[in-house]
């Protein structure tokens, strides 16, 4: 696999959007690159990895919830729904909703095509008798679902807080397209990651063993794969910090020296201490996060948290738009 990308890249077969926003991002001050761009087969299975470290609170607390919370979105979803799960990654939390909800056909969609299709497999597995028609896409773009699902009732499924890894802008934007995949009248499922400590938000984005480290310097591994880079990987550190006035944490890879190198053929130099900006995770309260889902045209009609109140599940729906209050 490795091996096949690398020569993908020399031949110029890499993705022209991974092309584009890297030598767009480090050639901008702040220099930044799009997260989505993290999911190759080794950055999906370091992902899947760190959702079982102890320090990170999210995927257990979600998980649980779902467990909890299953007979009653069996009672609120709607009969022979298509689930449309958007980021599935290995769709870990999926059967959780399946088994509530017995869905017609299951439409998992992930920008990280062989790590989709090894998890679709594994899924249809599970669940014998079940449509799985998975999607490769990046559903930050135009999006057509599978011809099978259409006509069906749609349940969105955007679990993991994924959509606190977007500017509200750009969230906006997503909430807005997927109503408009899923038609009025479709209901979403999103996880959305409470405001709380940053003694208990850092770990869990810089955690002991390194795994959160080794995700985000594999986006410099692949750049140099796929885009023939020079990047000196070891240069450069992983830093987690957490941003109060904008409610997120971030992460970086700050060089720890003065660099040079190239991409795709361009010339780039970065000063010891200056930083490429690879991630937002933000946190949302209650107020804040019903104001985004309506933005995005979404009503929430129900929302549930664990005990400790740091992670939230919404249950939303696409009613008619209004002109008036």
């Amino acid at each position: 696999m490795l091996k096949q990308e690398q020569e993908d890249g020399e031949r110029g077969l890499a993705d022209p959007n991974f092309r584009a926003d890297v030598l767009t991002g480090l050639a901008a001050r702040p220099r930044a690159i799009p997260a989505r761009w993290f999911y190759d087969r080794r950055g999906s299975e370091l992902f899947e990895a760190i959702t079982d470290l102890p320090e990170y609170y999210p995927t257990r607390t979600e998980t649980a919830l779902l467990m909890q919370i299953g007979p009653q979105l069996g009672a609120l979803a709607a009969r022979n729904a298509a689930v449309v799960e958007f980021g599935s990654g290995s769709s870990a939390k999926t059967p959780i909703l399946l088994r509530a909800i017995h869905p017609a056909a299951y439409v998992p969609i992930d920008i990280s095509g062989e790590f989709l299709r090894h998890s679709a497999q594994a899924l249809a597995g599970s669940f014998p008798g079940l449509p799985v028609l998975p999607v490769e896409a990046d559903f930050l773009r135009p999006l057509p679902l599978p011809g099978e699902v259409s006509g069906l009732p749609k349940l969105g499924f955007f679990p993991g807080s994924t959509i606190g890894n977007m500017n509200a802008y750009h969230a906006v934007d997503l909430l807005r397209a997927m109503r408009d995949w899923l038609g009025e009248g479709a209901r979403l499922l999103i996880g959305m990651d409470r405001v709380k400590s940053p003694d208990i938000l850092i770990p869990a984005y810089d955690d002991a063993q390194g795994v959160t480290a080794a995700f985000n310097l594999n986006l410099l591994e692949r750049i140099n794969r796929e885009l023939a880079g020079t990047i000196p990987v070891d240069a450069f550190r992983h830093r987690a910090i957490w941003n109060p006035d904008a409610a997120r944490i971030e992460m970086h890879l700050e060089a720890q020296r003065d660099v040079t190198f190239s991409v795709d053929g361009r010339a780039f130099e970065m000063a010891a201490g200056e930083t490429i900006h690879t991630e937002n995770s933000h946190k949302y309260g209650p107020n804040g996060a019903r104001m985004l889902l309506r933005a995005g045209g979404w009503t929430p009609i129900r929302e549930w948290t664990d005990p400790k109140d740091w992670f939230a599940l919404v249950l939303c729906e696409a009613q008619p738009l209004r002109t008036a209050p």
